[in-house]
């Protein structure tokens, strides 16, 4: 089986073009072997570029333990790089089927290759038994939580897949590795959720860290940057444009006056190769 190793800000996956390769049987069991940075051949997970019936491709993902999310921001990005560079489609604006729905993708190119991608992410969902959460409130904004010893303030989101925000003085391993896993598992999440917590810069500008439901610690969670820029308005932390700094670099996002979210950042690819088990 070809595959490809594409990162968005050290968001990384391994890539199976699906239009010339057979769908793979068991793909949670796949993305388990070929995302085990010790056995295989790494990743946070494993992404299907696959046909469809109603965009220019479908996105399916895979997290590293199996199971499969609804959607991946810098997963989506690097989906419609590799659809224009490799010839699955020479559209300049790509429609991209997810869990989420049809996402609309904006190319920017350097050097006749895809360079950076702009995402209509959509709308937030912000009723907590859509996001699904059974902490209170529509939206769930500055709720107490109480995890790992600490008496937490949250604010939650999703962008097709949950998240619950914390906002820190000062990130830290102790945030990211001990509480975060934590979050992701506590009851008041029915269906796991992504932890992001994030330090405040300026209006503008935030630092943040993710512990990805399913894959642990990432360099980037699109949606979760997606999730920070909806959830810095409703709790007044910053502006409704910012630019957000991860440890794998820096995306661009803007909860716009229209009520979409739209994410830009870097869509990257490292290397091809085949796997034979």
């Amino acid at each position: 089986m070809r595959f490809t190793k594409m990162h968005g800000a050290g968001n990384d996956y391994v890539y199976v073009n699906c239009f010339a390769e057979p769908m793979p049987r068991d793909p949670a069991a796949l993305a388990r072997q070929i995302a085990d940075r010790h056995f295989g051949v790494g990743g946070d997970g494993l992404i299907l570029i696959c046909r469809s019936e109603k965009a220019d491709v479908r996105m399916r993902m895979f997290n590293a333990d199996g199971s499969e999310a609804e959607m991946c921001g810098n997963g989506v990005r690097c989906v419609a790089k590799y659809a224009y560079d490799h010839g699955l489609c020479p559209k300049t604006t790509m429609a991209v089927e997810t869990g989420r729905g049809v996402l609309s993708l904006d190319l920017e190119f350097a050097e006749g290759r895809v360079d950076r991608v702009r995402v209509d992410m959509g709308q937030p969902i912000l009723k907590a038994a859509e996001i699904p959460t059974t902490l209170s409130g529509d939206p769930v904004v500055n709720q107490p939580l109480s995890v790992a010893g600490r008496d937490l303030q949250v604010t939650c989101v999703s962008m097709g897949n949950p998240h619950c925000i914390t906002y820190v003085e000062a990130l830290s391993d102790e945030w990211v590795l001990s509480v975060g896993p934590q979050i992701e598992t506590d009851a008041h999440f029915p269906r796991r959720v992504n932890a992001e917590f994030v330090e405040v810069i300026s209006p503008r500008e935030v630092r943040m860290r993710v512990w990805e439901r399913g894959s642990g610690e990432t360099l980037a969670c699109g949606t979760g940057a997606s999730a920070v820029c909806v959830a810095g308005v409703l709790a007044k932390k910053t502006d409704r444009k910012i630019l957000a700094h991860l440890p794998g670099g820096d995306l661009e996002l803007e909860w716009a006056a229209n009520g979409h979210v739209y994410m830009t950042g870097p869509a990257v690819e490292v290397f091809e190769g085949d796997w034979n088990p």
